[in-house]
């Protein structure tokens, strides 16, 4: 039998060295193979900053030179420039589509209300006469004198009417309605009128002073049906009037699509009975004492080929109200029109047209405002013309 053998034992002094070579193994194993949460945290922080910098260093490397800029804003430039035609192209459409529409609207009216519109529409009808400007004269069965006046003053007459339209392309036109009972002597004398001076609108629309509204509205609408106008004017028959003036005003608007050109007022909102141009609807505008949104005054004002159309495509449903200048500021409200406020068309008679004048500033129209249009114009419109008027060339001198 093996004697048995007694296991070797450590020295002590090797016990110290052993337990410190296992304690650096196990600092060195944790480090490798296992990372506390709070170091992925801390990592991940490291890691982002160090991308942060890449990008601020990555910017710093690549910023714009001036020339870069210049690059920059020439394509802006050229994006703007590419832009404008089809802006341009917008608005042509849109012209087109109101044209085919009003085209549309005078050519199957035939009864009710839209009948009233245009007095000699016919479905064999000419087509329409392109002018720059047609010139309403807004008169009454009882103011043949007013219009002996103008005759003998500012509107041509017989063949020069003809020639004025002919080569200037600038139509004038006494508007007036019928009466309220047909063939009354007071349309035949109209009728007797006409056939002498051919210088009549007959409108379908019956006369009267609190119907001038109306009587605007249908104007517009016929005078679109017949001529194919740049401008549509409306002025009163105690009013004088520089035609040459009038068509070099309007021909530095006819560029633009929708304006409404006048001496642009605001006047009170008159709710009291029994005084003249009281508005029976004055509780629209608001609180008593108000004024009225700008418009153009009554006596005198223009409207380019659009806003006609637009009258004439929405006249059946276009509110009257009692004033007719205030009406037809209304119809264009919340449109995209550009007033246009000019006071030459608004002068007052001598000395004040006279002035002006003299100073070189003719003006387009004169009137008196405490009157509404010249006081007395039966006798005073020849002495407006003779110190106010441009001189009878002017209108055929001008260029349009």
């Amino acid at each position: 039998m093996k004697p048995h053998r007694s296991p070797k034992k450590i020295s002590l002094n090797w016990i110290p060295f052993i337990c410190l070579s296992f304690f650096t193994l196990g600092i060195l194993f944790s480090n490798r193979l296992w990372v506390p949460p709070e170091s992925n945290g801390q990592l991940l922080s490291q890691r982002r900053r160090e991308q942060e910098l890449q990008i601020v260093s990555g910017d710093c490397d690549t910023k714009k030179t001036p020339g870069q800029d210049n690059d920059v804003m020439g394509e802006v430039l050229k994006t703007h420039e590419a832009i404008q035609p089809y802006r341009s192209l917008d608005k042509s459409v849109a012209m087109l589509e109101m044209q085919l529409a009003a085209s549309r609207n005078s050519q199957e009216m035939d009864n009710g209300e839209a009948s009233k519109v245009v007095s000699t529409l016919t479905r064999d009808r000419p087509p329409r006469k392109k002018v720059f400007m047609v010139i309403g004269i807004n008169t009454a069965f009882s103011s043949r004198r007013r219009r002996d006046s103008v005759r003998e003053t500012w509107m041509p007459q017989g063949e020069k009417l003809i020639q004025l339209e002919r080569e200037k392309g600038i139509v004038i036109r006494f508007m007036i309605g019928h009466s309220a009972t047909s063939n009354s002597i007071l349309d035949r004398a109209i009728d007797s009128e006409e056939a002498q001076h051919k210088d009549f609108f007959r409108l379908e629309h019956v006369e009267g002073y609190h119907e001038l509204s109306a009587k605007t509205k249908i104007f517009f609408s016929t005078a679109v049906a017949k001529w194919d106008a740049e401008f549509y004017v409306k002025v009163d028959d105690d009013v004088h009037v520089n035609l040459g003036m009038l068509a070099t005003t309007l021909g530095r608007h006819r560029s633009k699509p929708r304006v409404y050109i006048g001496c642009m007022k605001s006047g009170p909102v008159l709710s009291s009975k029994n005084v003249k141009y009281r508005e029976p609807e004055y509780w629209k505008f608001g609180e008593e004492g108000n004024k009225y949104f700008r418009h153009a005054t009554g006596q005198i004002y223009a409207i380019s080929k659009e806003l006609a159309t637009y009258i004439s495509i929405n006249q059946p449903i276009l509110h009257k109200y009692a004033n007719e200048d205030v009406s037809l500021g209304a119809w264009f409200i919340g449109l995209e029109v550009e007033h246009i406020d000019d006071r030459n068309m608004c002068c007052g008679t001598p000395p004040d047209c006279e002035w002006k004048a003299q100073a070189g500033n003719v003006c387009v129209a004169s009137f008196d405002w405490s009157c509404s249009g010249i006081c007395k114009s039966v006798k005073k419109l020849k002495t407006v013309h003779e110190r106010c008027g441009e001189g009878d060339d002017a209108v055929w001198n001008t260029s349009l």
